[in-house]
C-alpha cells in the first residue's frame, strides 16, 4: 500500500521546516513549502510545454547552420572580379521571374554572396512570404529561388523548424502553447533557485549520493547553473507572445520607449520583424533616380552592408534603406530616399533608439540565435539541452517519490496560513498584478489554485485531512 504523506516525510518535507533544515523561523521557512508545492505542481503540469518548446528549440538553434549547407548552391557564388550594378542584377531576377512585385532588394553582402530579389503577390508563396530570387552579383546568373520569411531571412527549413518552435504549425492557436511555456518558465526556474539555496550545502552535492536524493541533487545542480538563461528565454520570449507581448507594447508606448522608423510613409521594420514580413508594394513614382543612385545616396549616410532596399509603397512615398546586421555589433540604421532627386530625406540611428528599444532588439537577436552566432547558438542548444535534462529528472523524481500512486505525494495543503502577513499580502498583491500582465500564467494560476481548494474541501469533509497541522 501506498505511504500517505503524514506517515512518511520526504527529504524536501523536512528541509521545508526550518532554512537548512535546522528548526528556525522566518520568513524563508514559511514561503519554502509554498515554493515547493508550486514548484511541484508547476513541474507536472507545465513540464510537457516547457519539453516541447525546448525540444524544438533545439531544433532551431541548428537550423542556422543547417541552411548554410542545404541552401548552399543558392547562397554562395565563386568570386568574381567586379559585381554588376543592382539595378542590371534585379533586372535578370525580373526576366526570369516577372510574377509578382519587387516588395525589397537585398544586395551581396561580402564576397561570393548572392543578391537577393525579394517578389511578393507571387502564386504559390504563403501569405506573409515572399519568393526569394537568388543572382550572381558578378554575372547576373540566377542561383535559384526559394520561399523566404521574416526579416532574417530564412528560408525553408529554418523557416519550418521556427513555426514549429513557435506555434507547433497550428496557427494562432499553436502559439498559446509557446506563451504558456515562456510564462511559466521564470516562475519554475525562480522557484526552484529559491528551493536550491534554501537546502543545506550539504544535501546540494551529488558525488556520494545514489537515487532520488542523487536525481534530486543532479536537477537541482544543473537548474541552479541554467537558472539565468531559462529567465532570459522567458522574458525575451514574453516580448513577442500574443497577450503579454501586447501589454509589453502598450507599456513601450507608454513611456515612449518604441523603435524608432524613418518618416517614408512605410516602417523600416521593428524588432518584431522575425515573426512578420515587412516590405513595400512596389508603387512606381513619375520619376525615378533608379536603385543604384538610392543606394548610393545610402551609402553616403554611412551605411555599410548588409542593406535591404524597400521600394516605394506609392507614388508619393520614398525608397527605405535599411541596415538588416542583427549580429554584434549591430546595424540597424535607415534613411529614406527621395525616388525624384535621390537626397536623403530623414535618417534614424540605431544609436538613438530609446533604452528600452535596443534592449528589445538586442534581447530577441540573442533569443534567436542571431546576435552572436555561432557562439549564440551553442548556447541556446545547450540550454535547451539543461530544460530536457532538468524536465526528464523531475519527472523521475516524481515517479520514485509516489512510485505512480499519490500523485507523487505533494506537501500538505495549508502552508500559507503559516506565512505572515507581512510577506503573504505583498506577496499575493505581486502575484495578483504580474498575472493580469502575463494572463497565460495568471488565468492558469487561479485554476490550480481553485481546483487545489476545492479538492482540499472535498477530503478535509470525508475526514481525509491533508492540511498542514497548526503550530
Amino acid at each position: 500500500m501506498p505511504v500517505e504523506p503524514a506517515v512518511r516525510a520526504s527529504a524536501e518535507e523536512q528541509e521545508t521546516r526550518a532554512p537548512g533544515g535546522s528548526g528556525g523561523r522566518g520568513a524563508w521557512a514559511s514561503l519554502r513549502p509554498l515554493v515547493l508545492r508550486l514548484h511541484f505542481y508547476a513541474g507536472v503540469l507545465i513540464a510537457p510545454f516547457l519539453l516541447v518548446a525546448a525540444a524544438t528549440g533545439l531544433l532551431y538553434a541548428g537550423s542556422y547552420q543547417a541552411e548554410k549547407i542545404v541552401y548552399a548552391d543558392e547562397l554562395r557564388v565563386p568570386v568574381g572580379k567586379s559585381e554588376l550594378p543592382i539595378s542590371q542584377q534585379v533586372a535578370a531576377a525580373r526576366q526570369a521571374h516577372p510574377e509578382g512585385r519587387i516588395s525589397a532588394i537585398r544586395p551581396s553582402p561580402e564576397h561570393g554572396a548572392t543578391t537577393r530579389v525579394l517578389l511578393s503577390g507571387v502564386q504559390g508563396v504563403a501569405e506573409g512570404h515572399t519568393l526569394a530570387v537568388f543572382v550572381d552579383p558578378y554575372s547576373g546568373e540566377l542561383a535559384g529561388a526559394l520561399e523566404q520569411y521574416g526579416s532574417t531571412g530564412a528560408l525553408p527549413l529554418r523557416t519550418w523548424i521556427d513555426e514549429f518552435h513557435r506555434d507547433l504549425h497550428l496557427g494562432e492557436t499553436g502559439r498559446l502553447y509557446s506563451e504558456l511555456a515562456a510564462s511559466w518558465l521564470w516562475v519554475i526556474a525562480g522557484g526552484g533557485l529559491f528551493l536550491w539555496f534554501g537546502r543545506r550545502r550539504a544535501r546540494r552535492k551529488v558525488r556520494g549520493t545514489s537515487g532520488r536524493r542523487r536525481t534530486l541533487s543532479l536537477h537541482g545542480t544543473v537548474g541552479a547553473w541554467a537558472a539565468t538563461g531559462l529567465f532570459f528565454l522567458s522574458a525575451t520570449g514574453l516580448t513577442w507572445s500574443t497577450y503579454a507581448g501586447e501589454n509589453v507594447s502598450d507599456l513601450r508606448a507608454a513611456i515612449n520607449q518604441t523603435t524608432p522608423t524613418v518618416s517614408a510613409g512605410i516602417a523600416s521594420g521593428g524588432e518584431h520583424a522575425e515573426h512578420m514580413q515587412s516590405g513595400g508594394s512596389g508603387g512606381t513614382p513619375d520619376k525615378d533616380v533608379g536603385l543604384d543612385a538610392v543606394l548610393d545616396a545610402a551609402r553616403g549616410e554611412r551605411l555599410s552592408n548588409p542593406v535591404e532596399i524597400v521600394p516605394p509603397v506609392d507614388a508619393s512615398s520614398a525608397y527605405v534603406v535599411s541596415q538588416i546586421q542583427r549580429s554584434w555589433p549591430e546595424k540597424q540604421d535607415a534613411v529614406a530616399v527621395d525616388p525624384a532627386t535621390g537626397e536623403v530625406t530623414d535618417v534614424v540611428r540605431f544609436a538613438d533608439y530609446p533604452l528600452l528599444a535596443k534592449l528589445s532588439r538586442w534581447g530577441i537577436d540573442a533569443h534567436t540565435g542571431i546576435l552572436f552566432g555561432l557562439v549564440n547558438q551553442l548556447l541556446l542548444a545547450a540550454l535547451a539541452a539543461g530544460v530536457i535534462v532538468l524536465i526528464l529528472l523531475g519527472y523521475r523524481m516524481w515517479w520514485r517519490r509516489g512510485r505512480g500512486s499519490a500523485f507523487g505525494r505533494p506537501l500538505p495543503r495549508g502552508a500559507w496560513q503559516k506565512v505572515p502577513p507581512h510577506v503573504l499580502v505583498p506577496l499575493m498583491a505581486g502575484v495578483a498584478v504580474v498575472g493580469y500582465f502575463v494572463p497565460l500564467l495568471g488565468i492558469p494560476l487561479a485554476v490550480f489554485l481553485a481546483v487545489d481548494i476545492l479538492l482540499g474541501e472535498i477530503s478535509y469533509r470525508r475526514g481525509e485531512r491533508t492540511y498542514a497541522p497548526a503550530d
